[in-house]
């Protein structure tokens, strides 16, 4: 379990590690916010893109194989970026990176399928969101202090050298996943006829939609919450301590989840979850309007958020790869490119508007939660197709 939750962290540890040094990085390189962006939203990009195809690649050939291939290509991504010289070789390398470290998502989901049933495969997804919510405060934390005393290129030399510890740790620790092993098709075909299977499921794009529009939301802080603490005089060695409201309330609320789900069920969970994050940003677009322009006012309140996405998430997840138990990788694949690629939209959209104050970000991170709500409440509404919907859910949970 423990090499099963490092596969899957490592992905996001890769992707947060450098969000301090991006404040400098357009000094450094001599260039705009939009371009230092791309760094991120190339990395989340790729990350979803590939996530594609290694999820059915890991159905047929084994989750093994794929998780191998993938920490490859993420530590020489991490090896080209240590030696960046313009940002367009940053760009690429980020881009590398996050075709490496989908691998890790992908597989580490599909094995969580792979191994629980029921209840308690919504449980472990939990105890999974728990862990990735230390990822962004900790690599935060760890990033903003490497850059100030060793330089920006040390959180690359680190990422390199997890890397290939964690290429150790899969091959010789992680189970064998020997695959589907067919051979009537061609694997493009196979991938093809996976995802149509997957749509013809009446609540599977719902779920894409509730877990792609949330996670959107939390990349958009992410990538924008550096850019509106240096307004406020936040420097890279304490971004991390501002960032952290969000990732621990997300802990909290994944265990809260964990020891609600069998008491009032997922769909309660993932309400109150969604009402919970726009109480969050709502709190926080009030406080600066109302003139309250102070790190500690622009993170407090998205605490809530943080809580109201651990609700959200693991029955979402649940859902998604329970549809259709023998496709659990394309299923994850399909999730994970569209979390990362509107995650990586939102991204981008950050470094087009101004952010003297948090009320833009604000106003971003709206924007996706309101989506998220209406996936949500079409999944839910009452109508002809109600039962057939609500079978689709409970086989799914």
């Amino acid at each position: 379990m423990l090499n099963l939750l490092a596969q899957l962290a490592f992905g996001l540890l890769a992707m947060t590690i450098c969000l301090p040094s991006m404040q400098e990085w357009g000094s450094i390189f001599g260039t705009d916010q939009a371009s230092v962006q791309l760094t991120f939203s190339g990395y989340v990009m790729a990350s979803g893109a590939l996530q594609l195809v290694y999820g059915p690649l890991s159905d047929r050939f084994g989750r093994k194989r794929v998780l191998l291939a993938g920490l490859t290509v993420a530590s020489a991504g991490s090896m080209l970026a240590l030696f960046a010289q313009q940002i367009e070789t940053l760009i690429l390398a980020r881009i590398l990176q996050g075709a490496g470290g989908a691998a890790g998502m992908v597989v580490g989901r599909a094995l969580v399928q792979d191994r629980y049933e029921g209840s308690q495969r919504t449980r472990v997804m939990a105890y999974v969101g728990m862990t990735m919510g230390l990822c962004p405060p900790l690599a935060t934390l760890v990033g903003g202090q490497l850059h100030v005393h060793l330089g920006w290129r040390a959180n690359f030399v680190l990422i390199a050298a997890l890397g290939f510890v964690l290429l150790l740790a899969a091959w010789r620790g992680l189970p064998a996943h020997q695959g589907l092993h067919a051979r009537d098709s061609h694997w493009l075909r196979a991938m093809a006829a996976a995802y149509a299977r997957l749509a013809r499921e009446p609540a599977f794009p719902l779920y894409v939609c509730v877990l792609s529009l949330t996670t959107a939301t939390f990349y958009t802080f992410l990538a924008g919450a550096p850019i509106v603490l240096r307004s406020y005089g936040v420097g890279p060695e304490s971004i991390g301590w501002y960032i952290m409201f969000v990732p621990a309330a997300y802990i909290v609320g994944n265990f809260l989840a964990s020891r609600l789900v069998h008491r009032i069920g997922e769909r309660a969970m993932m309400i109150g979850g969604q009402l919970c994050t726009l109480a969050g940003i709502a709190s926080m677009l009030a406080l600066g309007l109302a003139g309250l322009h102070t790190p500690l006012a622009f993170a407090m309140p998205l605490a809530l958020l943080g809580i109201g996405h651990g609700f959200l998430t693991p029955a979402a997840l649940t859902g998604t790869l329970g549809m259709v138990p023998a496709l659990a990788g394309s299923a994850a694949a399909v999730a994970g490119l569209m979390q990362q690629s509107i995650g990586a939209a939102g991204g981008y959209a950050v470094g087009l508007v101004s952010h003297d104050d948090a009320t833009n970000l604000g106003l971003l991170m709206l924007g996706f939660t309101l989506g998220a709500g209406a996936a949500l409440a079409w999944m839910f509404r009452p109508g002809p197709r109600t039962k057939e919907k609500a079978r689709s859910f409970d086989r799914a949970q």
